[in-house]
């Protein structure tokens, strides 16, 4: 399945300022584009909120050859509550490390040249302390499944990657569709899988004409399909076609039309600015501190 690729996984935040500071500075991510929406997605990408939200994508660069970040932000949620799904996102990047001692910002050394840090927000991140590659420093997403070889099955079989190594000590499989993507790991976790309501998203583009397949196997199979083949609008961008998957462990997986996902997903110059006016705009934390009032929890 070569031509099928991995795009980003993504996070719900709550304080953007935070979150732009760990990106931007901590990791020397760039911002890729950023969107306004006043009403929910229609394929929940925003997760299962029906008001006005934001969409940040952030990268080491354009989403053609490397897997980045989908910053959620839901206007009015001021948090999430984690849970054991999303297990880590490793980064190879010994700028990363330093810009990270220059902050204060927290870091733990958990092996040889291999530091775990947290966005905002509580989502791990294993920065290694290497120069950066020459392709993409984002080496693997890292979940937490209940069952490894019912796992396995249904991303080889079914969504066709291809197992790269097993770890039988660690319990984890690394999966991808090329070398020289960034790779996903399954880590079992000996017991329930839960997402709590931070649950993210990972997302692949595959050739338009293979997501009618893809939805008719997994109907065949039996397997959850969350949101059936559907258009998505951007204003002023182009519409694109996705499906949304559940694995057996209720991992989302978003399916999207390459062709059409190459021309929304262009870099913006003009990201770093709509990020920050959108931010400086949004008057939500003095409003909620003028009335002596919390921003809700999810």
């Amino acid at each position: 399945m070569a031509l099928r690729r991995a795009l980003h996984f993504v996070f719900k935040v709550g304080d953007r300022t935070k979150t732009a500071m760990f990106y931007r500075d901590v990791l020397g991510m760039k911002i890729l584009r950023h969107e306004e929406f006043e009403e929910g997605c229609k394929a929940t990408c925003n997760g299962p909120y029906d008001g006005k939200w934001s969409k940040t994508m952030v990268g080491f660069g354009p989403e053609d050859d490397h897997f980045v970040a989908e910053l959620t932000y839901n206007y009015g949620v001021g948090e999430y509550q984690l849970g054991n799904d999303f297990l880590g996102l490793t980064v190879q990047s010994s700028q990363a490390v330093s810009n990270a001692k220059r902050l204060g910002w927290p870091l733990t050394e958990v092996g040889d040249a291999l530091y775990l840090t947290q966005a905002p927000g509580g989502y791990p991140f294993y920065l290694v302390d290497k120069e950066q590659p020459p392709t993409d420093p984002v080496q693997k997403v890292c979940l937490g499944v209940s069952d490894l070889q019912r796992s396995i099955h249904y991303w080889t079989t079914l969504l066709g990657m291809k197992v790269m190594e097993k770890n039988e000590e660690n319990k984890t499989v690394l999966m991808g569709f090329t070398d020289t993507q960034c790779k996903l790991e399954l880590r079992d976790n000996s017991g329930t899988v839960d997402h709590g309501t931070a649950f993210g998203r990972i997302a692949f583009s595959c050739p338009r004409e293979q997501l009618t397949d893809l939805e008719a196997l997994i109907k065949k199979e039996n397997h959850k399909i969350l949101t059936p083949l559907v258009s998505l609008d951007t204003p002023g961008k182009a519409t694109v076609e996705v499906v949304i998957l559940a694995d057996p462990d209720g991992h989302e997986i978003c399916f999207v039309g390459d062709e059409a996902f190459r021309q929304l997903s262009k870099v913006d110059p003009n990201g770093n600015k709509l990020l920050d006016k959108a931010v400086a705009e949004d008057k939500s934390d003095e409003w909620f501190a003028k009335h002596n009032r919390q921003k809700a929890a999810a």
